[in-house]
């Protein structure tokens, strides 16, 4: 985080000479308040005068300073938010798939919206205070030292007696800052399932047992952040009460020491302030330091890829099929469970391959290890003899389509959805839309390829939300179409119409489907089989017809 900070050295300098003016306010509010004292003592019209002019003078630079330091801060803070965005983006973004799915999508987006806001809340808050508690500290500290040596000795040991103590309640603060993160996350779960399985709990009048539930975890979520406030509250007003008892001290010190020369209530006044002034200041430096160290460690949660396995972009070979994908005694486990004890099988370009198997078989597994999603398995992967590890990420993935049972629907337009928002000719993505089925459903649309799709496609069947998938993959002229149970919640009728579709591709599919569709199915090339941890190999046409 310091390096982030430190990056634009001139926005940061400009940030911390904003935090510094308020420094030249508080002195000058001093001054002024030890004026009005003194005129009490004086009672002359001449210095009544000029303690109103000075008065006056304060107010008016008062308020240029409070615009001006709040105006050199704000650009600063924007950047380093962006910042911290990008980065939290990035590393989600460059996480191997296997790492991603060990969490809910929700906590991402909790780390993306309430980690954030937690850090901008409680960070800069801290950090302007820090950086002008600190400058009025050093400040008044000398000035306090020019009018009263021997008082500014006590004050500084005393305060830096106070940093000692308040030290042993930092690891506590970061705790409780990292337990109301964690609580955002659970929140944020439990939030998202409720709203996306409402109208289930509704149809079976369920939902109370839910907003028990939600309101058993916002409970939680609030407890973490009251005990992370009050014992932010416990550190400051604990060094508030020891600060407010050593000056009283001081008071009576200064008051009734036999060695003293009386001196005026403007001066007294004034030393009285000077030190009060520097012990308070690094007495509520200490829990914003605190909170500081808390705030890090959120920032690190969320932009520092700790035992993250981050997607490997030096793989030398670029992605190119020509002739076959060849697995040889492929193994594979997962969480411990052994799914592949051997495989052994080859892929042919432009050939059309079903994989079938009981549920739990590996099905879904097999096309994630072949579509790069997993890549901690044995035995070999490799495409025209290129072992699949030493592909390039990007270049693998310009040149592979999906098409699963749940098809995800951006909030935009048809063309957006089947471009997928890469700025390609629109008559070949109409084409590839005619080829996918499409071509009547968008000229029936008033405004026809720049038509809106709701929220996930809610206003189009899960016909048309299969091919619009389609459509993309045709868009993108990919070499292989990996297909996952695109026909499974579909009626007969449109999963033999999506079935027909896909199997007249020129592209290469490997696809899994349970269902079968008499004179369509059949026409696949290949079966693969997977049973009891193998894979079998056949022919479409003799594993329908022998009933294997």
């Amino acid at each position: 985080m310091k390096e982030m900070l430190l990056e634009n050295k001139k926005m940061f300098t400009i940030y911390v000479l904003a935090c510094f003016i308020p420094v030249v306010t508080q002195l000058m509010q001093m001054f002024t308040l030890a004026m009005v004292v003194e005129t009490v003592e004086r009672q002359t019209p001449e210095f009544f005068r000029l303690t109103i002019y000075v008065v006056i003078g304060f107010l008016i630079l008062s308020s240029v300073f409070f615009i001006t330091s709040r105006m050199m801060r704000i650009a600063f803070m924007r950047d380093i938010l962006l910042k911290i965005r990008v980065r939290a983006f990035d590393k989600i973004l460059n996480m191997s798939y296997r790492n991603f799915s060990k969490k809910s999508r929700d906590v991402y987006i909790s780390n993306l919206m309430n980690d954030i806001n937690t850090f901008e809340s409680n960070f800069f808050m801290a950090l302007i205070n820090v950086i002008f508690r600190f400058g009025y500290y050093i400040v008044t500290m000398a000035v306090l030292f020019v009018v009263n040596w021997q008082i500014g000795v006590i004050i500084f040991v005393i305060s830096w007696i106070l940093l000692g103590i308040s030290k042993l309640y930092e690891k506590k603060t970061v705790r409780l800052q990292e337990a109301v993160s964690t609580e955002n996350e659970k929140f944020t779960v439990e939030a998202s399932n409720t709203f996306n399985g409402l109208e289930i709990l509704k149809l079976n009048n369920i939902e109370d047992k839910f907003l028990v539930k939600n309101k058993k975890q916002i409970k939680s979520l609030e407890n973490g952040k009251l005990k992370f406030n009050l014992f932010r509250a416990l550190q400051e007003n604990s060094n508030q009460a020891v600060g407010t008892m050593i000056m009283f001290g001081l008071i009576i010190f200064l008051m009734y020491r036999p060695d003293s020369v009386r001196v005026g209530y403007g001066e007294l006044f004034l030393t009285i302030t000077l030190a009060s002034n520097s012990l308070f200041p690094l007495i509520t430096i200490l829990p914003l330091i605190n909170t500081i160290k808390s705030s890090k460690a959120i920032f690190d949660k969320i932009t520092v890829p700790e035992h993250i396995e981050v997607e490997k972009n030096g793989r030398p070979n670029t992605f190119q099929f020509n002739h076959e994908i060849e697995v040889k005694n492929l193994k594979f486990a997962y969480d411990q469970k052994v799914i592949f004890q051997s495989l052994d099988f080859k892929i042919e370009k432009g050939k059309k391959y079903l994989i079938k198997g009981p549920s739990g078989s590996g099905k879904s597994t097999l096309i994630k290890l072949l579509s790069m999603a997993y890549d901690e398995y044995e035995g070999d992967i490799t495409i025209d003899g290129i072992d699949l590890r030493n592909i390039k990420l990007n270049s693998f993935n310009d040149k592979v389509s999906y098409v699963y049972q749940d098809v995800f629907l951006f909030e935009a337009t048809f063309y957006e959805n089947i471009s997928l928002f890469k700025d390609l000719d629109r008559k070949w993505v109409f084409e590839a839309a005619k080829m996918a089925g499409l071509e009547e459903l968008i000229q029936e649309q008033e405004n026809e390829l720049d038509t809106m799709i709701s929220e996930n496609g809610k206003n189009l069947s899960g016909g048309e939300r299969q091919r619009l998938s389609i459509a993309r993959a045709l868009c993108k002229k990919s070499d292989i179409l990996f297909v996952d149970e695109a026909t499974s919640a579909l009626n007969d009728e449109l999963g033999r119409s999506i079935e027909q579709t896909i199997l007249g591709l020129d592209q290469t599919v490997i696809a899994i489907s349970h269902k079968y569709f008499e004179g369509i199915t059949n026409h696949y090339d290949y079966v693969l089989e997977i049973k009891d941890g193998y894979l079998n190999q056949y022919p479409a046409s003799e594993y329908f017809e022998e009933g294997v």
